[in-house]
């Protein structure tokens, strides 16, 4: 295997396993946390019978729909005749960890918890065991009809005693039932139609069982890796202009299939291709990548690590008691970010991949949103770099804040300045508007401050006239964001002047983010 795809295959296998685990224990990562009472939403392939109690379900594009089956289809271009695919077919087993107390006639009774003479707390809970099943198919063999293959996993079940005689921990598992079948047909020369489709294949599930009830049966985070030998797959998110009409052809039911490795270099501007494909449940861009700074999953896959760490860190002894007490899996989570060195910590903040160099002073003006871009500097005289529009620094370099004053900058709105203490009325724009701010269409507002963002526009905060809650908003720094091409100056406006500055001042926010529900963050980094 070249080198090149070989560390492309360990990149996505680290995607793969952050797509498995995703959801599986979320921050605080414990037992009680009712986020971790609702789990297994993703990849989901239950048995047909329960899942189709209501009628046939409806593909979609991801897994997030409780499903029988998941089918990836995808381009191949073979560029020999003894080609071959390698198909793996991960998921998870779900495993229910029974806590068993130990009573005086010898036996043992099932508890929730059990504390142990060492100071342990033991947790029932649901656990899940990982599984993986590998198919290599030559091409010859899947234009002759493919290749079918269990993928299940048997029943079992594990006995772990506790200290002291107290009790004892019982693992079990349902067998899950499930097979593969991968097929292709040709569509042109040295062009194939490639076909991954698993099922779960078990019977007999109760229809009006509750959902909790068969999940044993089930495949959990269910996703395919494929990897071409002598051949190599198309983008169905950027396909080369000839073979557009044939990606669109290709009809995918609970999963999205992505090119995987690192992206070419340089990028081909004739669309997308490579020997590496993921097709998981959840939506994911081509070339997904786990960020090298991140030191280990948490699992939110491309989670915002400094933030979920900071988190955890600040987490008492009882709720990190209770956490290791609830999953081994969150127990490695708080060693690591307990132990982690300031080093490794430091390199969890700041780092910027999004930009591009700015084109030449002969070359035609910049977008707006490439006004912040950097421009080389020779090394023997270091400038800091301008942004056009503002004739100043721009906000990552030191000085960025210089000049600024939110609070008593102005910006032109339909020839009259605008700024703190001008009064207007909110009229957002039906497209590219936070739908939020459409309940506020028309309301009258109070400016609080100017505020230009880091792509070199200005977002004016505001509160709103009506709003009981104003003056406290104000004080707190909490405001509605608008454009100025939002709102519109009212007549008889104050002259703008001093206003309750916001918190903290700065010239980076746009629309600041909600606060995030126990560091939860979804999305691929």
């Amino acid at each position: 295997m070249a080198n090149g795809v070989g560390e492309g295959c360990a990149q996505l296998s680290a995607v793969a396993d952050a797509v498995l685990y995703e959801g599986y224990l979320l921050y605080p990562y414990r037992r009680s946390s009712a986020k971790n009472r609702v789990r297994w939403q993703f990849g989901v392939l239950l048995p047909r019978d329960w899942v189709e109690r209501d009628g046939p379900v409806t593909p979609g594009v991801s897994g997030s729909a409780d499903s029988w089956y998941q089918r990836t289809e995808c381009l191949l271009r073979a560029r020999h005749a003894d080609a071959a695919v390698r198909v793996r077919v991960r998921y998870l087993q779900l495993q229910h960890k029974q806590v068993e107390a130990a009573d005086a006639g010898g036996g043992h009774r099932p508890v929730e918890s059990l504390r142990t003479a060492d100071g342990v707390t033991h947790l029932s809970f649901e656990e899940a065991v990982p599984r993986e099943t590998e198919l290599v198919v030559p091409l010859a063999e899947l234009l002759r009809g493919g290749r079918t293959a269990a993928v299940g996993a048997p029943a079992g079940a594990e006995y772990e005693p506790l200290p002291a005689g107290a009790g004892r921990i019982v693992r079990r598992r349902r067998e899950v039932r499930a097979e593969t079948s991968v097929v292709a047909e040709p569509l042109g020369p040295q062009l194939y139609r490639l076909r991954v489709r698993t099922e779960n294949t078990a019977d007999g599930a109760d229809p009006g069982a509750p959902r909790g009830a068969v999940l044993g049966q089930a495949l959990l985070a269910t996703h395919t890796l494929l990897e071409g030998d002598g051949a190599e797959f198309v983008s169905l998110i950027d396909p080369p202009a000839g073979l557009a009409e044939q990606a669109r052809g290709c009809r995918n039911a609970f999963t999205f299939p992505v090119l995987g490795g690192a992206p070419p270099e340089p990028a081909s501007d004739d669309g997308a291709t490579g020997p590496l494909l993921l097709s998981a449940p959840i939506i994911l861009p081509d070339h997904p990548q786990v960020a090298p700074e991140s030191p280990g999953d948490l699992h939110d896959a491309a989670e915002i690590d400094e933030i979920l760490t900071l988190r955890t860190m600040l987490l008492t002894d009882e709720e990190k008691a209770e956490a290791r007490a609830t999953d081994p899996r969150a127990a490695r989570i708080l060693d690591r970010v307990e132990t982690m060195p300031r080093e490794v910590f430091a390199r969890l903040h700041g780092a910027i991949r999004s930009l591009t160099p700015a084109q030449s002073p002969a070359a035609p003006a910049p977008a707006p949103n490439a006004a912040a871009l950097a421009t080389a500097q020779s090394p023997a005289a270091p400038a800091p770099v301008q942004s056009p529009a503002a004739g100043r620094p721009v906000w990552w370099q030191e000085g960025g804040d210089d000049g600024l004053s939110p609070s008593t900058d102005t910006v032109l709105v339909d020839g009259v300045p605008v700024g703190g203490g001008s009064r207007v009325r909110l009229c957002p724009r039906g497209r590219g508007s936070d739908a939020q701010d459409m309940f506020l269409d028309g309301r009258t507002a109070r400016v609080a401050a100017v505020l230009p963002d880091v792509d070199g526009g200005v977002h004016l905060a505001v509160t709103v006239d009506d709003d009981p809650a104003a003056e406290l908003h104000g004080w707190y720094g909490r405001f509605h964001y608008f454009r100025p091409d939002e709102v519109a100056p009212l007549g008889g406006a104050d002259t703008p002047g001093p206003a309750q500055p916001p918190r903290p001042q700065s010239p980076r926010p746009a629309r600041p983010a909600d606060r995030p529900e126990e560091g939860r963050f979804d999305g691929c980094p």
